[in-house]
């Protein structure tokens, strides 16, 4: 079947494939980065161990997750110069420098920190490795925001003039970087980051709470859900609200999407929100239809009569893929409801005070079963961003059909099959590790002396050694290099 595919659809096939894996982690790194931030600082505030125990046993997925999303985007930088290198040639003097920001505010910024982060603990004082915790979250912050504002110019392009070669040129920085969907859309995708993390770690603290094989472990799924559940009970009703007001903006500047993301064909005062429908693109219209009237109408234009275009206003050839954009769509807003419904939940147990209640199992088990359910609907919403802006790399400025390099189908199908194959291996081994980590569970936490965080990884010859005494007593000869026993690794070693 894949040979049947002409080279455009197989490399836009690729490319999601590859940036579907990619979104995943960077994700889940976000919210986790600042999860872990504010982890230590309790313990730092608190000194209760449970907290420390916490952090340590979340670094190390966080590592893992962390190593997965460089790799993954790497690989889909590539792609920019293999199968798009024409869209690179025209769209380079703006995008260009926006991803090289990323890489000098934002990945050096983690690089020289993710290591004390990582391996610090025990090794500097508390201060420096929260300082340093603290600094890779700001940095992954830094990250999104020169991400989003590349991808949010390409679905809403300004601040630049396009040459008679064909190539943009910018023109005004300042509104290429804030572009008219850019707040919006980095507000929608770092909330849609925490939201994601809240949900996989309350569902593992809940799992905690249940598991008869983590009884060890309850107080830890205490600390666990009862961090998440703040998420749920107050972001998820915020990232609604959010969602709106990005929905309005999506309808100023990208009606099309719009319209496919509602099923719309014909232009529609007081538009019906179609809860099921199958979107029929060949003949313009839907099938088995079953919507509410003036719903939709509403949540878009806040108003009962405001008018919704429909797709017929543009050609067949100009209109996204409509029923991938309407489904990914119901699933993204769907999850998004459950979310909602949970955190009420939650609300609902807090003030029972049966949230760690062992006897709470249907409690806990709604938040197991929404653990996965964040990272299906990050992916509905790149689905419905992506998919909803063809058939336009750069939304009314080049095409997709413009953008691909000039290569042979056989030859992307090849490398399509590579990538899959090897993502399948790579990622399904470090999808298989982080699941053990989680079965394992937190170990006890010890703390190394408060006031030799330097001394106590240097062997005895090495501190004879600086010291100038070359005649050490003879009863220290045996195990003179032995490291010191309480070093501290953070459970990396």
């Amino acid at each position: 079947m894949i040979d049947q595919l002409d080279a455009l659809m197989l490399a836009r096939i690729q490319f999601a494939f590859v940036i579907s894996f990619h979104i995943v982690f960077p994700a889940f790194s976000i919210g986790l980065a600042s999860w872990l931030t504010v982890l230590e600082f309790r313990w730092l505030k608190t000194g209760e161990p449970i907290y420390a125990e916490v952090y340590k046993h979340w670094v190390k997925i966080f590592a893992v997750v962390f190593g997965m999303g460089v790799v993954s985007g790497v690989v889909m930088s590539y792609q920019f110069g293999t199968n798009w290198a024409v869209f690179s040639d025209k769209a380079g003097n703006v995008l260009g420098p926006l991803l090289a920001y990323e890489v000098l505010t934002a990945f050096f910024l983690e690089a020289s920190f993710l290591g004390i982060m990582l391996f610090g603990w025990g090794r500097v004082s508390k201060r420096m490795h929260f300082a340093s915790t603290a600094i890779v979250a700001i940095g992954t912050l830094i990250s999104g925001f020169w991400i989003l504002s590349a991808n949010s110019f390409m679905q809403t392009p300004q601040g630049f003039m396009l040459g008679a070669d064909g190539i943009l040129y910018p023109t005004n920085w300042f509104e290429i970087i804030f572009n008219p969907s850019f707040p919006y859309r980095y507000a929608h995708m770092m909330t849609a980051a925490f939201l994601t993390t809240a949900f996989v770690v309350g569902g593992i603290g809940a799992y905690y709470l249940q598991s008869k094989k983590h009884k060890e472990h309850r107080q830890h799924g205490r600390v666990m859900l009862g961090m998440a559940m703040i998420m749920a009970i107050f972001v998820a009703p915020a990232q609604v609200l959010i969602g709106d007001e990005h929905g309005l903006n999506t309808l100023e500047h990208q009606p099309a999407k719009i319209a496919a993301m509602e099923g719309i064909w014909e232009d529609e005062r007081g538009a019906a929100l179609r809860l099921f429908a199958l979107p029929d693109q060949e003949n313009q219209t839907n099938k088995y239809e079953v919507a509410i009237p003036y719903v939709s109408g509403l949540i878009l234009t806040h108003s009962f009569d405001g008018e919704v275009k429909g797709l017929k206003n543009w050609a067949p050839e100009d209109q996204p893929p409509v029923a991938i954009v309407f489904w990914a769509f119901r699933i993204m807003v769907g999850i998004g409801m459950l979310m909602v419904l949970v955190g009420l939940f939650s609300l609902y147990k807090y003030f029972k005070k049966q949230q760690y209640d062992p006897q709470s199992v249907w409690f806990h088990r709604a938040w197991m079963m929404m653990t996965p359910l964040g990272f299906i609907a990050l992916l509905a919403g790149w689905f419905v961003t992506e998919t909803g802006r063809q058939p336009w790399t750069v939304y009314g400025v080049i095409r997709t059909a413009e953008s691909m390099s000039p290569l042979a189908a056989q030859q992307v199908a090849t490398t399509l099959i590579g990538f899959i194959v090897l993502y399948v291996f790579v990622f399904g081994a470090g999808s298989f590790y982080i699941l053990r980590l989680i079965a394992q569970g937190p170990k006890p936490f010890e703390d190394p002396a408060e006031d030799n965080f330097y001394e106590h990884s240097v062997t005895e010859s090495q501190g004879r050694t600086l010291s100038g005494d070359s005649s050490p007593d003879q009863s220290t000869k045996e195990n003179i290099d032995t490291p010191a026993d309480d070093v501290d690794d953070g459970g990396l070693r």
